[in-house]
């Protein structure tokens, strides 16, 4: 398996990122609140976590040479 070095802030955002997509999954799922409250704060979550992760992938897979 090929190696990448990643520096410490990098790897955090990436964290970071999967955890907003991880969250509106689980907003998206949960029942504790309104139906629109949880809709509105899930997709915006999981929005931003997916879209966030496109150019950090993009950057990981480019060091990959």
């Amino acid at each position: 398996m090929p190696k990448i070095e990643l520096p410490l802030p990098e790897l955090g955002v990436i964290a970071a990122t999967r955890g907003m997509l991880g969250a509106g999954i689980g907003l998206l799922a949960a029942g504790h609140m309104s139906e629109r409250t949880r809709n509105m704060a899930g997709r915006t979550l999981f929005a931003i976590g997916a879209l966030s992760t496109i150019p950090l992938v993009v950057d990981v897979l480019s060091r990959r040479r």
